[in-house]
């Protein structure tokens, strides 16, 4: 019997990447994180973000077998997801545990295909592209036709969500802000990719889009990507983990002195399954409202 398969999400590898590759990328991000911190601090983030958020978003579906090519139907069921998940309307926020009910917040953001493409012509706000690569890496490559993949639209502009096959076990990546436009957004496995068509247990509740989109508005992993329990996510209310969690944790579990309750594990920015994952906390929201107000604005 195969091991029950577990989340896998590249950011922290792409952020590494861009910080090797790309200079500016380095000093954007010490300038978007003393920004965040000004902005939480004073209550600007906070004063700015008072108002309900619609962010237009593309699709591109990018496939080799008329599987990957998914169902336009497919893709409305992830926009509902991140909907509701975005706006703590999810029903399964009733399983967040008790200590933590009253830090589940309401985000304020909500997500629309796009109705015009950047030619202002009218879209569904999908494009669909054939390619003969049988997947894709965490090396941007589905970003670019020449590589098989397709070219991002303005980033300034849209959320680019790209979905398609990815190699060696990943679910997904996203980009911090501060990086290049032309590679900015999510790129989602399609069989994780709302919850309908093709998607496959446990990844079939559409809260990989839910955690990606949660690094490309700059909130981290809840273990802040250390092994050990010397990280953090720079979220006050999140309590410090050792490491993900992954399937479906019970409460409490207790790493990095952090009793009696644990490790927030059910936050969308752990590992567990899909099933088990269903809260942001304030200070998580108010992260992202810092990234509406800094360096995402042109899109608020």
């Amino acid at each position: 019997m195969s091991p029950a398969p577990r989340r896998k999400c590249g950011a922290m590898e792409v952020h590494e990447r861009l910080s090797e590759e790309f200079p500016s990328y380095r000093a954007n991000q010490l300038r978007i994180d003393d920004y965040t911190e000004r902005s939480l601090r004073t209550g600007e983030a906070q004063r700015a973000m008072r108002r309900l958020i619609t962010i237009p978003v593309v699709v591109h579906v990018v496939y080799k077998s008329n599987a990957e090519n998914i169902s336009k139907q497919q893709i409305n069921t992830q926009m509902s997801v991140l909907n509701r998940d975005y706006r703590a309307t999810n029903p399964d926020k009733s399983n967040v545990p008790a200590p933590w009910q009253s830090l589940v917040t309401d985000a304020k953001v909500e997500f629309k295909l796009a109705t015009r493409d950047p030619k202002g012509k009218p879209t569904d706000g999908v494009t669909r592209s054939k390619t003969d690569r049988p997947s894709f890496g965490a090396d941007d490559s589905v970003k670019k036709a020449s590589q098989g993949g397709v070219a991002a639209w303005p980033a300034d502009r849209y959320l680019n969500i790209w979905v398609c096959s990815l190699g060696g076990g990943l679910l997904g990546y996203a980009q911090f802000p501060g990086g290049p436009a032309r590679t900015d957004g999510v790129v989602i496995l399609h069989s994780a990719f709302g919850t309908t068509g093709t998607v496959k247990q446990p990844f079939h509740l559409g809260r990989t889009a839910t955690h990606e989109v949660g690094h490309w508005l700059n909130l981290r992993h809840i273990w802040g990507d250390t092994m050990g329990c010397s990280g953090g996510d720079r979220v006050a209310d999140t309590p410090n983990a050792a490491g993900p969690n992954y399937s479906k944790p019970t409460f409490p579990q207790i790493t990095c002195n952090n009793g009696p309750n644990g490790d927030m594990f059910m936050n969308y920015m752990d590992y567990v399954d899909d099933a088990a994952m269903f809260m942001f906390t304030g200070g998580q929201v108010g992260r992202m409202n810092a990234t509406l107000a800094g360096p995402r604005k042109l899109l608020a």
